[in-house]
């Protein structure tokens, strides 16, 4: 092996061990964006204020951040009554659960 593919393949083998650890960082960041989108949705919708659209929810639990809307749902007491969140959003939590598993198990 020449010193180039050494070098290379140590970079990308110091990057896969911290690979666990931005996961983890991606994983607060996201859910921390869910709870706040659901908390400002609701602040909005007291104030009769143009609101957040549904599918923003969406897009960040399939994202990684369902948990912190399932947390936004339940502290700020907002979607609780539609039944596209009260049962989508776990099931995308679950999902997201899933996939966490195989990346721990198969990637890092």
């Amino acid at each position: 092996m020449t010193y180039i593919q050494n070098i290379i393949n140590t970079g990308i083998n110091q990057h896969l061990n911290n690979l666990g650890i931005y996961l983890v960082y991606y994983y607060i960041i996201i859910n921390i964006y869910g709870f706040i989108i659901t908390g400002v949705d609701k602040r909005k919708a007291r104030r009769r204020q143009f609101r957040t659209k549904e599918l923003s929810f969406f897009v960040s639990s399939l994202l990684g951040g369902a948990l912190g809307v399932v947390m936004g749902m339940t502290v700020f007491r907002h979607k609780t009554q539609k039944r596209e969140f009260y049962i989508g959003i776990p099931s995308i939590f679950l999902l997201n659960l899933v996939v966490l598993f195989l990346i721990y198990r198969y990637l890092i």
